[in-house]
C-alpha cells in the first residue's frame, strides 16, 4: 500500500497456466469465526486447495475456480494478518486492484464477491472506480448511508440494539487495549452522560464497555456515547451514490431483517445508485457458512460482464423475491413492485384490524374513543414483554404484502420517551369468526404464526426528513440536533418503519400486528438465544402506553397489496 502498511492476500487460481477475470473478496471482520484465525487456515494451503474450513463468507472457491476464474481473498488494515489500524483504510481497494492487475494470472476485467463485511467492501471499492473493476456482487449488502455499519439503515429509527457485542466476540479485527485514560474533550462529556444514563445501567455487559472508555470493542462504545446520525451523513452518502458507476447485483434474505443493515442497504442502494443493476429477495433461512448460495447466478452475472458471454441475465427482470406463504419465486420490474397497491389497514376496538376506516366518537359513541393501553416495566423488575396485538378477520382470499410497510401511529405516553417495536406476523390457519356469542369471542389458542418483519422508532427521534420521506418509508432526520423528548401525555402521531417483506397471506390466515416497547436477552450471557437476532436497549422506567385509533386519530398500517393473477382460461 501507499503507506508501507502490508495486507494479507491469499490467491487461488485454476491449476492451467494463463490469464484469467478474477474474483477479488476482502472483509472487514470474519464475524462468524470458529477456531484458527481464517488467515493462518488459509496461508497454510497450497493454490488449488478448497477453502471449505470453518464459516467464511468470500464465495465457494472451488466453484469459481472450476468455472475459471482466480479467487483473491484479502483482509483489510486492522485484521487477521494485515498490518495498520481498523478503520484507517483509505485508497486499500484501488491499491490492491491495481496490484491484481499486474499480476501474469490476470486478464486486467475484476468482479468482487462475498456476504456482509465483503459486500460492505465491494461498495468501498466501486466508490474508488478503479477501471479494471468492471461489476460487483454484494449479496447481504451492508448499510447505505454512512460507513458499512451506518447509524439508518443499522439502527432504524434510532433504536439501539447489540449486534456489534455480539459481533465482537467472533471478530478478528484488532484493538488497542489499555488503562483508559482521558478522551478528547467532546467525547469526554457525552461519555460522562451515557455513564450516567439509567437505561444503560441495566445492561452490566454494555455498561462495563462504557467504563473502558472504548479500549474494547470500541463499535459500541461510539454507538452508546453518541446514538445518533452525524450531521451531513445523508447528504454525503448521496454523493456517494453519484460515484458508483458499475453494474452492481445486491441482495438479502427475509431473515435480514433482524439484524437491518443488509436488508435495508440492499433495498437503499438499489433505490439510490443509477446503474445498471439487478435485485434478488430470498427466503427467510440463514445462508449457510461456508457462504456458497446463489453461486450459479454470481457466475452468470459475471459470465455477462467479465467474460462477454451471453447469459442472458440481463434479459431478466430487475428484481426477484421469493414469496413466503406460496413459497414460490416472483419477479417484478423495480423495487418498490409498481403493480403494489398501497392498501390501508385501521386499529379498530377490541384490538381489530380491517380495511374500513374507524368512525368517529360521534357516530360510534365516546366510549370508542377510549385508547388501548399497555403498561411495561423495566428489565430490572421484569422479564414479561407486555403488548398490543391487533388482527383481521379470517382472510377470505389469498392476499399478497409485497415490498416496505409504514405504520401511522397517535400514541401518548407518561414519560419523555419510549421505543416502539412493531411486529407483523402471518396467523392461521383459521376459519372461526369472532362474536358475541359464547365460544366466539377470542380467536382461538394455539394457532401456528409466522412472524414475518418488525419495525423499530424511538419516541424522540420521530421528526421526519419530509422531503425524502415517502408514503411507504418514513425517512426519519436521526441526528441529535432532531432529537424532541416527547411531553408526557400528549397525543403524538408516529410514522414508523417497518421493514419490507414478501408474504401470501393465505385464505383463511389472519394478518397480526404486535405494538410492543422491550424485547428481552433470552441467552447466556444476556445473549439471545436466536442466531442474528440482537436484543434492544430499552427504557429503565415504567412506561404506560396509550394507543388511539379512532375517527379523529386513525392508526393504521400502509400495505403494498400486490392484485392477484388472474386463474388461467
Amino acid at each position: 500500500m501507499r503507506d508501507g502498511v502490508q495486507l494479507a492476500v491469499d490467491v487461488y487460481r485454476p491449476d492451467a497456466p494463463g490469464a484469467y477475470p478474477v474474483l477479488y473478496a476482502a472483509s472487514l471482520h470474519n464475524k462468524d469465526m470458529q477456531g484458527p484465525d481464517i488467515s493462518d487456515v488459509l496461508s497454510s494451503q497450497p493454490a488449488h486447495a478448497p477453502l471449505w474450513f470453518g464459516p467464511i463468507e468470500a464465495g465457494d472457491t472451488r466453484k469459481f475456480i472450476a468455472n475459471g476464474y482466480v479467487h483473491v481473498i484479502g483482509q483489510v488494515r486492522g485484521s487477521g494478518k494485515s498490518e495498520g489500524e481498523f478503520g484507517q483504510e483509505n485508497n486499500d481497494h484501488y491499491d490492491t486492484i491495481d496490484w491484481i492487475t499486474k499480476q501474469p494470472w490476470c486478464n486486467g476485467k475484476i468482479g468482487m464477491v462475498g456476504i456482509s463485511g465483503y459486500a460492505g467492501e465491494q461498495w468501498r471499492a466501486a466508490v474508488q472506480n478503479h477501471p479494471a473493476l468492471k461489476a460487483i456482487f454484494p449479496y447481504d449488502s451492508c448499510s447505505a448511508y454512512g460507513n458499512s455499519t451506518g447509524f439508518r439503515d443499522f439502527f432504524p429509527g434510532g433504536v439501539l440494539h447489540t449486534f456489534h457485542y455480539l459481533l465482537s466476540v467472533f471478530s478478528t479485527v484488532r484493538e488497542k487495549r489499555g488503562m483508559p485514560g482521558v478522551l478528547p474533550s467532546q467525547e469526554e462529556e457525552l461519555w460522562r452522560q451515557a455513564m450516567a444514563n439509567p437505561d444503560y445501567k441495566m445492561y452490566t455487559n454494555l455498561y462495563n464497555i462504557l467504563t473502558q472508555k472504548g479500549q474494547r470493542t470500541s463499535s459500541v462504545f461510539h454507538s452508546m456515547i453518541s446514538p445518533w446520525e452525524a450531521e451531513g451523513t445523508v447528504e454525503r452518502s448521496e454523493q456517494r451514490f453519484e460515484k458508483i458507476k458499475i453494474p452492481f447485483y445486491t441482495g438479502s434474505g427475509a431473515y435480514a431483517y433482524t439484524y437491518k443493515l443488509h436488508w435495508l442497504g440492499a433495498q437503499h442502494f438499489f433505490q439510490k445508485v443509477a446503474a445498471s443493476k439487478k435485485l434478488i429477495f430470498t427466503g427467510p433461512a440463514h445462508l449457510e457458512r461456508p457462504y456458497h448460495d446463489y453461486h450459479d447466478e454470481i457466475i452468470r452475472w459475471y459470465d455477462h460482464w467479465l467474460k462477454g458471454v451471453d447469459t442472458g441475465i440481463m434479459d431478466d427482470p430487475s428484481v426477484r423475491y421469493w414469496l413466503m406463504g406460496a413459497n414460490e419465486w416472483r419477479t417484478a420490474g423495480d423495487w418498490p413492485v409498481p403493480e403494489a397497491r398501497w392498501t390501508k389497514y385501521y386499529l379498530h376496538s377490541w384490538e381489530r384490524l380491517k380495511p374500513e376506516a374507524p368512525p368517529s366518537p360521534d357516530e360510534a359513541g365516546l366510549a370508542a374513543g377510549e385508547p388501548d393501553v399497555f403498561t411495561q416495566m423495566p428489565l430490572k423488575q421484569t422479564m414479561k414483554v407486555e403488548k398490543l396485538r391487533y388482527l383481521t378477520d379470517p382472510l377470505p382470499n389469498d392476499l399478497s404484502v409485497v415490498g416496505p410497510i409504514c405504520l401511522t401511529l397517535y400514541a401518548s405516553i407518561d414519560q419523555e420517551d419510549t421505543n416502539w417495536i412493531i411486529v407483523l406476523k402471518d396467523v392461521g390457519p383459521d376459519v372461526s369468526v369472532q362474536t358475541a356469542r359464547q365460544g366466539e369471542r377470542t380467536v382461538p389458542a394455539g394457532l401456528p404464526e409466522r412472524e414475518l418483519t418488525r419495525g423499530w422508532l424511538k419516541a424522540s427521534y420521530r421528526a421526519l426528513d419530509e422531503e425524502r420521506s415517502t408514503p411507504w418509508e418514513p425517512f426519519h432526520k436521526l441526528t441529535r440536533s432532531s432529537i424532541k423528548p416527547v411531553t408526557p401525555g400528549e397525543v403524538i402521531e408516529y410514522k414508523i418503519q417497518i421493514l419490507g417483506t414478501a408474504n401470501m397471506f393465505k385464505a383463511g390466515h389472519r394478518i397480526a400486528l404486535e405494538i410492543t416497547c422491550m424485547d428481552a436477552p433470552d441467552g447466556t450471557g444476556a445473549m439471545t438465544g436466536v442466531e442474528y437476532i440482537p436484543y434492544h436497549v430499552c427504557s429503565s422506567r415504567t412506561v404506560t402506553h396509550k394507543i388511539f385509533r379512532d375517527g379523529r386519530f386513525p392508526s393504521h398500517l400502509l400495505l403494498p397489496i400486490i392484485p392477484q393473477s388472474p386463474p388461467d382460461a
